[in-house]
């Protein structure tokens, strides 16, 4: 199922000064994005603001999104809740939409066995046509998705990949060993990617591609090129951006450096609010440092 590509922006969702969503900023960024250097873009997810968007923002983001590219890159929809039939309905909209994909966060708050897990991916993934791409986060949902229940979830037909974000390479390699070499294993942290690659990861669902899609392209090609020397080394020319983009909560930190480049998104909905100054500064700098300040929209 490489049809998503190596690189995938989980894309921030722009906001008008009276913080409604602005879908001509949202089009005119995804453009942005894929022209520079994403395969596909994640469309109400975490760095969206899911939880504080409406159905009807979402789905419209959907569409929106979908006719912006085309078929240029892979739009994947963030329908993943706490409740399953909801996610199905979300999931639902997003086919008639014309998605590419779905993205399945573990559910959040109401805590499920791992049998609840497997249930409520399953469930959601036979109630749609779309390949489905899994999100562990156990820092943001309360619970892990264990290596042993993704490898069960990975024999349903249509899910096809997971984005991994528990921050363990040896859960990831876990998972990579247990699930068979079709499905699709994609860091959900930056500053994991290079390392994930190492032990049979696919990609990125990134937050960095924001400000480097370019240079995130290229670490991944030239990785599977067989030049790690060269990967290494933008690895580790990123990982200040990787890092900082993390200082507090995400999108805090990267709707603050996209501003900062001359693309502004816009604030944040309560109960996030916009970076510090001294915040501002700390993402200024690691952007002057790798000369992505002052880009023009």
């Amino acid at each position: 199922m490489a049809g998503f590509g190596r690189v995938i922006t989980a894309m921030v969702t722009p906001m008008d000064r009276t913080l409604a969503v602005d879908y001509d900023r949202a089009a005119a960024l995804a453009k942005r994005l894929v022209d520079r250097g994403s395969d596909g873009l994640v469309i109400s997810g975490t760095t969206g603001e899911s939880p504080t968007l409406t159905d009807e923002e979402k789905v419209r983001l959907f569409h929106t999104v979908r006719e912006a590219v085309g078929r240029r890159a892979a739009v994947i929809a963030g329908t993943g809740t706490y409740d399953t039939a909801h996610s199905i309905h979300l999931t639902k909209e997003a086919e008639r939409a014309g998605c590419d994909a779905v993205l399945l966060v573990n559910p959040y708050y109401n805590k499920p066995s791992q049998e609840g897990l497997y249930q409520h991916f399953k469930a959601v993934a036979e109630s749609t046509r779309l390949p489905v791409m899994l999100y562990n986060i156990q820092g943001r949902t309360s619970v892990n998705c264990e290596p042993a229940t993704v490898a069960r979830l990975a024999q349903v037909a249509n899910i096809v990949a997971i984005k991994e974000a528990s921050g363990s390479l040896d859960q990831m390699s876990q998972i990579r060993k247990l699930t068979p070499p079709e499905f699709l294993l994609y860091s959900g942290d930056d500053s994991l990617t290079l390392p994930l690659l190492a032990v049979g990861g696919h990609g990125v669902v990134s937050v960095a591609s924001h400000l480097a899609g370019r240079e995130i392209r290229e670490m991944i090609d030239t990785f599977v090129a067989g030049d790690v020397r060269r990967a290494t080394a933008i690895h580790l020319r990123l990982w200040p951006l990787f890092k900082v983009l993390f200082i507090t909560t995400n999108p805090v930190p990267v709707k603050a450096a996209l501003a900062l480049a001359g693309f502004d998104v816009g604030s944040l909905r309560l109960p996030l609010v916009e970076a510090t100054p001294k915040e501002r500064d700390q993402i200024g700098a690691v952007l002057k440092e790798l000369a992505l300040t002052a880009v023009a929209a």
